[in-house]
């Protein structure tokens, strides 16, 4: 597995982590081929459906050079099962100590969910660099970021909830931002009925939102 700076960084050179919910784990191959294609070859499965194992499986065999992570994840037998599935990253919707734990000890990068200066003060007792703020638009997104790295002016953040291609350039302004997470190019109805096309489209133009 790549170290945890590594793929910090190539998060932070992509700038968005596309958030996606499968259902059928078939679907993972044409969607990170298109995201590929999109200019985009990093995605974060979540551990909201049945198919998320496989999905992460089926992914990180066939497209090893892509950064695939597991998002959503709440205890730490799913943060085990995405991790042997092949999952680079880890992602928690909000601070879990048992998975923080297990992470750390088995040196796997985690973006572990905050939104208050109390969570954010678990994290660093982890030693922690970035942590996933969530969910972002709901608790004040950049303006809350703010404040939050006035006290913390060591932690950067993954803001994820709400953003979309009207407002990321709003987040990634701010340099306490490594890179957002969104669904927006990655919708459910877009994977259910096989538009690929409109994946690898709306991918493109995030990613020129970022430069």
């Amino acid at each position: 597995m790549p170290e945890q700076k590594n793929i910090l960084e190539l998060i932070e050179n992509r700038k968005i982590v596309p958030v996606v919910k499968l259902y059928n784990s078939e679907d993972s191959l044409p969607l990170c081929e298109a995201l590929c294609e999109g200019g985009l070859p990093v995605a974060e499965i979540t551990f909201r459906t049945e198919a998320a194992e496989d999905s992460i499986r089926l992914a990180a065999k066939v497209y090893p050079d892509m950064l695939i992570g597991a998002g959503t994840i709440v205890n730490t037998e799913q943060a085990k099962r995405a991790v042997d599935a092949g999952a680079k990253f880890l992602v928690t919707p909000g601070f879990s100590k048992k998975v923080t734990e297990y992470a750390a000890k088995n040196h796997i990068l985690i973006f572990p969910g905050v939104c208050t200066p109390t969570e954010v003060m678990c994290a660093l007792e982890y030693n922690l660099d970035v942590v996933k703020f969530f969910p972002a638009k709901q608790y004040g997104g950049p303006d809350t970021i703010n404040a939050l790295s006035a006290p913390f002016p060591s932690i950067r953040f993954m803001p994820t909830g709400g953003i979309n291609a009207s407002n990321i350039r709003d987040y990634l302004k701010n340099e306490k931002i490594i890179a957002c997470g969104g669904s927006w190019m990655v919708k459910d109805t877009y994977i259910k009925e096989h538009q690929f096309t409109e994946i690898i489209r709306l991918t493109k133009e995030a990613v020129k939102l970022t430069k």
